[in-house]
């Protein structure tokens, strides 16, 4: 950790008290979710047992207390944390790096095929980060890719995702 921690930071992007009570409201979003679900599976001691949402109902009614309390303090108890940091404005952006370009990934997944966003996944991350020449990263990312789709398709004759929007591999054959 660094020294600054405690510390009133001016390039921080959330501080702690914040990110406790974000944290908190997502698990009780989440707590009630379950608990609903669980609800209308049945939660409740059954003829025969338990019935299918006994467990989880109790599990979350376990989260949505726990969440509650440290909702409770982080909102109110502990407002010393409003000037601690939770992260940096380098360490933010070192993640956004990587984060939205994934996030990018998994929807050209969905809209042209995981072999195609493969490889230009791999070929951008390998110039950008990695400072390799086009030529090594345009290698990579089509061999990768190449290895892929022969791994899955003919040998394992698992299909994986081709596009739903636009398969760009239809002008090579691939259905």
């Amino acid at each position: 950790m660094s020294e600054h921690t405690n510390n009133t930071n001016q390039d921080s992007v959330i501080s702690v008290r914040a990110m406790d009570i974000i944290t908190s409201i997502v698990f009780l979003a989440i707590g009630l979710t379950v608990m609903i679900g669980s609800l209308k599976l049945g939660a409740s001691w059954g003829v025969d047992g338990p019935e299918a949402g006994y467990f989880p109902f109790y599990i979350s009614l376990i989260i949505m207390l726990s969440s509650t309390v440290t909702l409770y303090q982080s909102a109110i108890v502990n407002k010393k944390k409003k000037t601690e940091s939770f992260v940096d404005s380098e360490p933010a952006k070192q993640v956004m790096a990587v984060l939205l370009p994934a996030i990018v990934f998994v929807l050209g997944v969905q809209l042209i095929g995981i072999y195609v966003s493969a490889a230009l996944y791999i070929a951008v991350f390998m110039v950008w980060l990695g400072k390799y020449p086009i030529w090594k990263a345009v290698a990579v990312s089509v061999g990768v890719s190449a290895a892929l789709y022969l791994m899955f398709e003919y040998w394992f004759q698992v299909p994986l995702p081709h596009g739903s929007w636009f398969n760009p591999l239809e002008f090579v054959g691939v259905n």
